[in-house]
């Protein structure tokens, strides 16, 4: 699967945590990943988050060592993953003995990018690192990883914090609060962010403020409300709407959002849905992880809605296989034909007890 713009392809796993082997082909545009619990969705988003992002920071960085691209992509899975010690090693499969992982994820951009890592049980601070990306490569991307909990209402304090002190989270919420402490960009908004900023601003009635880190929702005719007294799905979508603004979400950007109904009312997840399809149709890569119904069935129907815009939405469905000592994965185009789908079967479930119990009363 190739595409002109810089996306993800596709992905392998050897031994990589719950992956013993796994490889999956992505949708340029919206990749929805689902499945029971302990099969893997977070930790797939996260492998493809932290190789990208260090990735992304070494092509920074000028006169590149081996030594200095390997310590970008060790601390990235250290903050991103936290394992005990920060010993890499135990992010690889566990089994008697020594085991190596492999982490192969392959770009679509001209010059095909590919990035391989391997590491063993035995290793803590080490990685081998390969990628076939050239100096004047076309690879430009920058992920942005959204956790479960939303991070705008604390920016003001968290980035310091996180900076200075040992705590307890995940290097994901520290990047995204980083991101957001960016100040607007100078110029004018592209066409295409300006459609997105107009669709998600009517969602939410109203626009996004920044002073000294504090972030306000400007609600038209109203005034303007400090962030963390406003919905949590709202401050999901100021979120967004910042980082265009910021032009840190931008056409080349792949984004990460892991579970987006978390606390979320179902009402938004509509209007969720509807601004990551307008993300997708700027140009920026979607990942999602979910365990919802309604996710699911949203970026259904709005595939269907946009199908002359050809929207490509593509769903996972990661489950154990008969013995439960491997995750398999079905793919497919669209709800109706995705086997082993946790959600769906539970869905069902529920209904069939219903009907149980309306006929035996």
């Amino acid at each position: 699967m190739l595409f002109k713009e810089g996306k993800i392809a596709d992905v392998t796993l050897s031994n990589f945590m719950v992956f013993h082997d796994l490889h999956l082909s992505f949708s340029k545009h919206i990749n929805i990943i689902s499945g029971e619990n302990a099969t893997g969705k977070t930790a797939l988003l996260k492998v493809l988050y932290s190789s990208l992002k260090a990735m992304s920071g070494a092509k920074k960085e000028k006169n590149l060592t081996k030594e200095s691209r390997e310590r970008y992509f060790v601390q990235k899975f250290q903050g991103v993953f936290r394992p005990d010690d920060n010993n890499i090693g135990r992010l690889v499969n566990r089994k008697q003995g020594m085991n190596t992982a492999k982490i192969s994820v392959t770009f679509s951009n001209l010059s095909k990018d590919k990035c391989t890592i391997e590491f063993n049980s035995h290793q803590k601070n080490h990685m081998d690192i390969s990628y076939n990306q050239a100096p004047n490569s076309d690879f430009l991307c920058e992920p942005i990883y959204l956790p479960p909990k939303e991070i705008i209402s604390s920016t003001e304090n968290f980035g310091a914090l996180y900076r200075d002190y040992q705590i307890a989270f995940e290097e994901t919420y520290a990047d995204l609060c980083y991101l957001l402490e960016k100040p607007l960009k100078k110029g004018k908004n592209r066409t295409e962010q300006n459609i997105v900023l107009k669709k998600i601003g009517n969602i939410v009635n109203g626009r996004v403020l920044q002073k000294d880190k504090k972030f306000y929702l400007a609600v038209d005719g109203v005034g303007n409300f400090e962030m963390g007294l406003v919905s949590e799905g709202y401050r999901k979508l100021a979120t967004i709407m910042y980082l265009i603004q910021s032009d840190s979400l931008n056409k080349n950007s792949i984004v990460f959002w892991d579970e987006p109904e978390s606390n979320m009312n179902p009402r938004m997840i509509p209007n969720i849905v509807m601004a990551l399809c307008e993300l997708a149709n700027m140009g920026v890569q979607v990942f999602v992880s979910t365990h919802s119904y309604f996710v699911q069935q949203a970026f259904d129907l709005e595939q269907r809605k946009q199908k002359s815009k050809k929207l490509y939405v593509k769903f996972f469905s990661l489950y154990h296989d008969e013995v439960r000592q491997n995750i398999l994965c079905n793919e497919s185009d669209n709800i109706a034909d995705l086997e082993h789908n946790a959600i769906m079967e539970e869905f069902d479930a529920v209904y069939d007890r219903e009907q149980e119990l309306f006929y035996d009363d």
